[in-house]
Order: structure tokens, then C-alpha cells, then sequence
């Protein structure tokens, strides 16, 4: 979901600063909850370091390709919002596409702003969703196929419609550029299809190696009701 050097320019690229403030402020008010009802926060500082190399390997290491005004990446925030809670995440997420634009990708530091809250707000988003659907007593390794499909479909489509509106801020309804937007949705919510399933299967794993996944470096809820 890289926003495309271009999309958006001049003057216009300040809101994605102040769009980037408020994201950042969710992540920061997420991680603030995560080390209060957690586990605390060296759990926290655990996850996030885990998050972060994760975030980066998946934007770096796995494969990914530029379709209309953005890329598709595999970035499974849901699974990492089961595994590590949505403080952990938050962090990973911000940090790990800050260090990809720092030390391997310098050309996307200008859309920096816009990345971060096309990742966060989606993110803040599932952290709710997540509360709603998955009932307080069942442990995130109980999850059904059902309530992973709601939260990844969220999140992808929480992404879509971040990057629809840069591309459509950025460069108006012109013909061309709603082709383009309309090629990455349709591009980018074939993860939906995808990532459930490797939510169960992560889970199945976590449940399976339970002496492991208990530890601090994952999500309390994992294996524990509310």
C-alpha cells in the first residue's frame, strides 16, 4: 500500500502531515492501553521489537508489486493484532515502514504521512472490530474463520479506501486515475482471500505450541479471555 512518489505534491502533502499526527496519536493512545491492560510495558517494548522486524520483513523480504497508483503488500495486520495486541502492532507498523523509508527505500520518506495513517487508522479500526465480534471469554486461538474474515476485510478495506483517497486528493476523478485506484482495490482486497486463512493457521500454531505462545512476547488475550 505504498503510496506512489507523484500521487500527491505540493502544498497538498501537508494534510498527510496532520493526518500522520492523528494516526501516530492513535498508535500512541493504543500502546498506552496495551501496557496498562497487557501485561505491562517491558511486554510491550517485547512485542513491539517483534512487530517491528516482522513489519519490515514483510515490506522488504515478501513479495509485492505495484498495482495502479500504490503497491499490494502482504502486511497481515490482523495477525498481528491476534498475536501481539494492537499497542505492539501500532508500533511495528509505524516503526518498520519508518526504518524501510530511512535505510532502503529513501524515495518513500516524502509520503511517509500518508503511509502511516493508510496502516494505523485501519488498525485502530480492527482494534474495535475485534472487541465487538470476538466474544470476552473466547481466547484469540479460538477465533472461527468468520471473525478473522471481518477483520482482515476491514483492514484491507480500510487500506483501499485510505489509498483512494490520496490518489483522489492527489490527482482528482479524472478517468485514468479512477481506473487506477479501481485496479489496486481490486488488486489489494485479493489479500482478503488470503489472509484469514493464515490468521487460523498462525493460531492453530500458537495454540499447538501453547508453552511458547504464552510467554511475554505475545498477546495476553491469545490464550486468555478478557
Amino acid at each position: 500500500m505504498h503510496i506512489e512518489p507523484g500521487v500527491v505534491e505540493g502544498a497538498k502533502i501537508y494534510l498527510s502531515y496532520a493526518t500522520a499526527a492523528g494516526a501516530l496519536g492513535l498508535a500512541a493512545a493504543m500502546a498506552r492501553q496495551s501496557a496498562r491492560d497487557n501485561g505491562g510495558f517491558t511486554p510491550l517494548v517485547l512485542r513491539s521489537i517483534m512487530t517491528t522486524a516482522l513489519v519490515f520483513c514483510f515490506f522488504e523480504v515478501l513479495p509485492h508489486h505495484a498495482v495502479g497508483v500504490s503497491e499490494v503488500h502482504l502486511i497481515l495486520g490482523s495477525t498481528l493484532l491476534l498475536l501481539f495486541g494492537a499497542g505492539a502492532t501500532a508500533v511495528g507498523l509505524a516503526l518498520g515502514l519508518l526504518i524501510q523509508g530511512l535505510f532502503f527505500a529513501p524515495f518513500d520518506l516524502p509520503q511517509y504521512g500518508m503511509n502511516v495513517t493508510t496502516l494505523l487508522v485501519p488498525l485502530w479500526a480492527i482494534s474495535i472490530v475485534a472487541k465487538r465480534i470476538i466474544p470476552e471469554q473466547t481466547p484469540y486461538v479460538d477465533t472461527r474463520y468468520t471473525q478473522a474474515l471481518m477483520l482482515s476485510t476491514t483492514y484491507q478495506g480500510g487500506i483501499v479506501a485510505w489509498v483512494a483517497f490520496w490518489a483522489l486528493y492527489g490527482h482528482g476523478f479524472s478517468t485514468d486515475n479512477l481506473a487506477s485506484v479501481g485496479s489496486f482495490g481490486l488488486a489489494y482486497m485479493s489479500v482478503v482471500l488470503v489472509e484469514p486463512l493464515i490468521d487460523l493457521g498462525v493460531l492453530y500454531l500458537a495454540k499447538t505450541f501453547s508453552r511458547v505462545s504464552r510467554g511475554p512476547l505475545f498477546n495476553v488475550r491469545l490464550h486468555h479471555p478478557a
